[in-house]
């Protein structure tokens, strides 16, 4: 099969390194085979709904890509997306000399930025799959998905199973979930076909309007809405709006009270723009602990 290349260069620091070893590490994706040098995966493309393969290794000030299909912009953006190098990094280490707790999260995760689901409609369904579930059986249960839905695509030799488009889900049942969660599922279709659930889109609004407009889709709350725009459409500078486990490790970290009220940590993120997503997405990475005296 022919294969296009193509390079992608990071503005700032970046490790390729850190991104696969998280991508190995993440129960999304843990599954994925892996030699421990290339990252490769299918999947459909935002710009056509299309299945695309797409074959990452680390390259000189960035990555080298192969894909199955002709990289136009749109899809160079999608793919730079799910690595967040479609953003400028120079000024995140700053954030990190101001803030000497955030600055020892980077030295811990050196040039660890956020990897991305590759879009966030796949972002959105798993979202919906994940609730009351574990890590471990929603990504079963996605990939059942997956194989009954998508299209197989042939990347370094192996085939890999993408992610249904929108339009194969939009009317789907026995999908192997409760009847509500398909319900949802069907509606998130819908939104994405109507363009809501979309990289351009989400990231046109500010960040508090496309969590707000986020949080009117069915089966999405204040914490999948966060998923969506954050790890989803990649926004670089959203805050979660209620996410316990990342409100327990600043809590720690910054030695906040028990009862701090979730403006708290609002206000504790300002000090992270342009790069709120980032910080938060680095203190969940490492689970932060704090150093020995």
């Amino acid at each position: 099969m022919t294969t296009h290349g193509f390079t992608l260069t990071a503005k700032g620091p970046f490790d390729f390194g850190a991104a696969l070893r998280f991508v190995e590490d993440w129960p999304a994706t843990s599954a994925l085979p892996s030699d421990g040098r290339t990252l490769r995966f299918a999947y459909c493309a935002e710009s056509d709904w299309l299945p695309i393969g797409v074959s990452v290794t680390a390259a000189p000030g960035g990555v080298a890509v192969a894909a199955t299909r002709a990289p136009g912009p749109a899809i160079r953006g999608e793919i730079a997306r799910i690595l967040s190098l479609d953003v400028d990094g120079t000024g995140f280490a700053r954030l990190g000399e101001a803030d000497p707790v955030l600055g020892d999260v980077q030295r811990d995760r050196p040039g660890l930025r956020p990897v991305c689901f590759w879009s966030p409609w796949e972002a959105a369904c798993w979202a919906v799959i994940v609730q009351r579930s574990s890590m471990l059986i929603a990504s079963r249960v996605k990939q059942r998905i997956a194989d009954r839905y998508g299209a197989a695509v042939t990347v370094d030799g192996q085939a890999y199973q993408a992610f249904p488009p929108p339009v194969s889900l939009v009317d789907a049942g026995g999908l192997g979930l409760p009847a509500q969660k398909e319900e949802w599922l069907r509606g998130l279709a819908q939104a994405a076909l109507d363009g809501v659930l979309t990289t351009e889109h989400l990231r046109s609004l500010a960040p508090e309007d496309a969590l707000a407009e986020l949080r009117a889709l069915p089966g999405v709350g204040p914490f999948s809405a966060g998923l969506i725009l954050i790890r989803g459409a990649g926004a670089p500078d959203a805050f979660p709006g209620d996410e316990p486990r990342l409100f327990g490790i600043l809590r720690e970290a910054y030695g906040l009270p028990e009862d701090a009220p979730a403006g708290a940590y609002r206000r504790l993120a300002e000090s992270w723009r342009p790069y709120r997503s980032w910080a938060s997405f680095l203190f969940r990475a490492t689970g932060y602990r704090a150093p020995a005296d």
